[in-house]
């Protein structure tokens, strides 16, 4: 189920799952797509266009602007609908006009899906958004929930990779702590290159300045960037992300390779307190993600870190008291 399917990331996103980019082409699919009445003519079109593909694995597609029918009985919620971020408007104002979206969503979530209903929120302020779905569906296994750090882990490969020259794919366990925001933190400091599985800080010797400041700096910015040049914010990329994020999810990481997943903190790692939705490295089996435990973590790193759970848990106190 794809919430906000009419909009520029939802309608990027359907394509790719309808595909099979996201479960693998052998899985049939029945998407259920979500928007508001006043979106419903371009929802339709969406719906057009799928049929008009003769994606062998599509077999059905609910369209509707009813969220219990959107709902119900759905085994994975791709929560990308939220209100925009508008000229003038903090951060604080943004997570205001959204906390409502998904308190609601949290209980549809708990009253019509199935209990095992896979759960990754995109609108932002997307960890404390995820909070806040996930608090609002108490009867469904909080592992279950997660936000969208993908796109920043994407971002960061490929930074290290554009600088290093060598494809993306020699680029390994780089990763994002934190928030989906400015204060995230994109680490290198236990990433690799290629088969030699070279140190990225040796290998990138030479650009220690570049991996301290502007690395993390654009990786952080990136968003703003893309808006900046677009004049709208990013979609294909973000859809990207949410099919990678969903995809290692449910069929695995390779063996040895970490992914950035923000999920339910339960206080034991890295002293991110208990009942945040932080981004850590994870690996996945099985349907199952667990946290990397045991990293190194360096009195720069530490700074970062406390930078990112400080504003997250001012957001939850926010959230959870408007």
């Amino acid at each position: 189920m794809i919430t906000g399917a009419a909009g520029q990331i939802g309608y990027a996103l359907a394509f790719l799952v309808a595909r099979g980019a996201m479960f693998g082409d052998d899985q049939p699919i029945i998407l259920h797509l979500l928007d508001l009445p006043f979106c419903l003519e371009s929802l339709n079109g969406v719906v057009m266009e799928l049929t008009d593909c003769a994606f062998p694995l599509l077999r059905d597609v609910v369209s509707t602007t009813e969220v219990q029918t959107a709902f119900t009985n759905i085994d994975y919620a791709l929560l990308v609908g939220a209100f925009p971020r508008k000229e003038g408007m903090e951060r604080k104002d943004l997570l205001k006009a959204n906390a409502n979206i998904f308190k609601e969503q949290g209980a549809a979530l708990d009253k019509w899906a199935s209990k095992n209903v896979k759960v990754v929120v995109v609108g932002n302020p997307a960890n404390t958004n995820a909070l806040l779905a996930m608090t609002h569906a108490p009867s469904l296994p909080r592992k279950n929930f997660s936000a969208l750090t993908r796109l920043d882990h994407n971002r960061a490969r490929a930074q290290v990779a554009n600088r290093a020259a060598v494809p993306v794919t020699e680029v390994h366990n780089v990763f994002i702590w934190g928030n989906h925001s400015s204060t995230q933190y994109p680490d290198v400091n236990h990433g690799y290159i290629g088969d030699a599985k070279t140190p990225i800080r040796e290998n990138l010797k030479e650009h220690d300045a570049w991996l301290n400041n502007e690395f993390i700096s654009t990786v952080q910015q990136r968003g703003a960037a893309i808006i900046k040049a677009r004049k709208l914010s990013s979609a294909a990329s973000a859809a990207k992300a949410i099919v990678d994020h969903m995809h290692d999810w449910i069929l695995g990481t390779p063996e040895g390779q970490w992914v950035s997943m923000a999920v339910a903190s339960d206080g034991n790692s890295y002293g991110v307190p208990e009942d945040l939705i932080f981004s850590f490295p994870v690996t996945c089996k099985d349907g199952e993600w667990t946290i990397v435990n045991g990293l190194e973590v360096n009195e720069f790193s530490r700074g970062k870190l406390n930078l990112t759970v400080d504003e997250l848990v001012k957001e939850k106190h926010d959230a959870l008291s408007s």
